[in-house]
């Protein structure tokens, strides 16, 4: 059972860090490990700020901080997508990065092969990734954990202020956004201040910005949208 979300965090910043392993798909430096504390254990990811490489298009050594900046938004909005994630400065092998808990799940079981009833809880994430303008949202980055609770993990290429949107999940487009989804955009909008506060130390002011202007979009359409023509709108490769 996992334990409450401020004991996780606490457990994240505070606990000493063990290195179990690498993974070593993707461009960017990752790492398996456990965090211990006062005789708690749980496993974590760990993205080293160092191991990040460069990219044209998003400010270097800023990715680890966007993978919390996710995590907040999450919170923010009450969808609890995210695992618990810190920005954590100290007593890390290579360095500052971001320390995620690592979600329990069958790694077999994903976005491509997804039952009908998993697919259809994944319209929170649909949204979530319009609002931070998520550049790879690949299928392996969804996952069914405990309780068949929806995750989705991997959020260091979002919060650019232009429109950078790639993802797998298109099934639906051109259809209305669930009310309670609406409700929880007019509730970030009527707190864009508190959002600014909150994603200030991992964000650009106009990174956040950008944020409630594109909820304000959606806010207006009422529709998820369908992809364009004019760029690549799927992320590569696309598990």
């Amino acid at each position: 059972m996992m334990m409450d979300k401020e004991k996780t965090l606490s457990l994240l910043e505070h606990g000493e860090y063990t290195m179990q392993a690498q993974f070593t798909r993707g461009s960017n430096y990752t790492f398996f490990g456990l965090v211990n504390l006062d005789q708690n254990e749980v496993k974590v990811v760990y993205k080293p700020t160092r191991g990040e490489q460069p990219l044209w298009d998003f400010p270097q050594k800023t990715l680890a901080k966007r993978e919390v900046a996710a995590y907040l938004l999450s919170e923010f909005l009450s969808w609890s997508l995210v695992p618990p994630t810190i920005f954590r400065k100290k007593n890390l092998p290579f360095g500052p990065g971001s320390l995620q808990l690592y979600i329990e799940h069958d790694p077999a079981y994903h976005y491509f092969n997804f039952k009908d009833h998993d697919r259809n809880k994944l319209a929170p994430v649909v949204l979530f990734d319009l609002l931070c303008n998520n550049a790879d949202r690949k299928g392996s980055h969804v996952m069914l954990g405990t309780g068949d609770q929806i995750w989705c993990i991997d959020h260091g290429l979002c919060f650019h202020v232009e429109d950078k949107l790639r993802t797998v999940i298109w099934e639906f487009a051109g259809q209305p956004i669930p009310a309670n989804m609406l409700q929880s955009l007019v509730s970030l909008n009527d707190q864009s201040d508190l959002l600014t506060d909150l994603l200030k130390p991992y964000l650009r002011v106009t990174e956040i910005r950008a944020i409630v202007q594109r909820a304000n979009q959606y806010m207006d359409c009422r529709i998820f949208p369908v992809p364009g023509n004019d760029r690549r709108m799927f992320p590569y490769p696309p598990i």
